[in-house]
């Protein structure tokens, strides 16, 4: 007969294991990659008034420059993809990291222009892995429920390096010249490609991870994929894309890309012509952006995490912050109507922070793309919006060559910002994982 006490614990009695953390490690590991990933591309920017008065390159050839590594990048996406799928993350990561890492310090000893256009053009090609890897990381070791916040971790390594290396960068080029930058940074991320090939490992052959967290990960939809791989054809690249979750990400990525292609190509130069800053009072200015883009990121990822555990929506919890993000990116237009220098700072500021939060499409395509095409998928996904990286510094590029001022430019930016959120808003639809009849 009970006595209204609660009984106690028998002494002895097996506890349930706590669970490991192992995929935090992991976490580490990418958001270290993906800030060499885009500190290797970046630093053209810091480096490109120094370069461009070294070599002579005007202001179109340097648009060609810019847009030169996202040729490669774009049209690498989906072999890169493939690779991935057939490979896996460890091996393709390693090779990826090597292989970018040694064209970003071959930038260093180019003489003439032909020269830069070819490392960027392989600094292209060997990074376009990097995302569709990061994205099948975050589907394999993640439940959904702490997808965005680990994408947010991640990737605030697009923004961290500038951001709080920008006076550091500078500095560097104005003490050893713009050439030291990729030799640095080449060397870094060659040491780099090896220690991840020795530390990562999939979920189910980690020794850090125990039982319970892979319950845990396999609880939310995690884990990786264990079926028969599809074989890659043309007609599972238009399927794809016949899914409006898919097809709209895809463009509204595009979108958003376009900012951040600005920021990490010409916003340098804009602080140092059309605002009139040298080299390293634009170096402090530029830190600011970056900072708010971090926050972005962060506050993205926290808000999208909370609004699926608080409504069950995955459509409302990523949906909500990435078309924010792009409203506020949009107004970089703003820039165009004030003359302080510190207002002109803000602006650039508030649309950067809300580009941050469009990272989460990435989060958005780990959640809908097929289980069996996961890195095709985000090769899909990356090409579309890194034609952005193609199409923007050209088209900066020119406005500028043809009229002298940036006013063209940030509107440009701007509406295409305006569309993404549209995008995201009208062809997305709801955020649950698709299948393809064919598979």
């Amino acid at each position: 007969m009970s006595n209204g006490l609660a009984t106690p614990p028998v002494a002895g009695a097996a506890q349930p294991p706590r669970r490991s953390h192992a995929r935090f490690g992991i976490l580490g590991l990418i958001s270290f990659a993906t800030l060499l990933n885009y500190l290797d591309r970046a630093v053209m920017g810091v480096a490109a008034p120094a370069m461009s008065s070294e070599l002579g390159i005007t202001p179109v050839m340097m648009g060609v420059i810019f847009s030169a590594f996202s040729w490669t990048y774009a049209f690498a996406q989906i072999p890169g993809g493939m690779v991935l799928d057939r490979l896996g993350t460890r091996l393709t990561y390693a090779l990826s990291l090597a292989g970018w890492s040694v064209f970003t310090l071959l930038h260093g000893i180019a003489s003439n222009v032909t020269a830069i256009i070819v490392f960027r053009l392989g600094l292209g090609a060997a990074e376009a892995p990097c995302f569709p890897s990061n994205s099948r990381v975050l589907s394999t070791w993640f439940p959904q429920s702490e997808r965005a916040r680990a994408n947010s971790v991640y990737s605030t390594g697009q923004y961290f390096g500038l951001a709080f290396f920008s006076p550091l960068l500078f500095w560097i080029v104005a003490a050893w010249g713009w050439r030291a930058l990729f030799v640095i940074a080449g060397a870094i991320g060659i040491l780099f490609a090896g220690i991840w090939y020795l530390a990562y490992r999939e979920p189910q052959h980690s020794r850090a991870a125990n039982q319970a967290e892979l319950d845990h990960i396999a609880a939310g939809g995690g884990l990786a994929y264990q079926g028969a791989r599809i074989p890659f054809s043309w007609k599972t690249v238009r399927a794809l894309l016949g899914k409006r979750q898919i097809l709209g990400a895809s463009i509204g990525q595009f979108c958003g890309n376009s900012t951040l292609v600005f920021f990490l190509t010409w916003f340098p130069t804009y602080l140092a012509t059309e605002r009139h800053m040298d080299w390293l009072k634009s170096g402090i200015y530029a830190v600011m952006p970056y900072i708010a883009a971090t926050a972005g990121v962060l506050l993205g990822g926290y808000v999208s995490d909370l609004i699926i555990r608080r409504t069950g929506s995955a459509s409302l919890g990523r949906k909500l912050p990435i078309v924010s993000g792009l409203l506020l990116a949009s107004t970089i237009i703003l820039a165009n109507f004030v003359d302080s220098n510190a207002l002109v700072i803000l602006i650039m500021s508030v649309a950067f922070f809300g580009q941050g939060m469009v990272n989460l499409g990435w989060t958005l395509i780990s959640d809908v793309a097929p289980k069996p095409l996961i890195g095709l998928t985000g090769g899909v996904f990356n090409f579309c919006a890194n034609l952005a990286g193609i199409v923007t510094p050209i088209v900066v590029g020119l406005i500028v060559g043809a009229t002298g001022s940036f006013y063209g430019a940030l509107a440009f930016i701007g509406i295409l910002a305006l569309i993404g959120a549209a995008s995201y808003i009208f062809i997305v639809g709801d955020v649950h994982r698709v299948e393809l009849e064919s598979l």
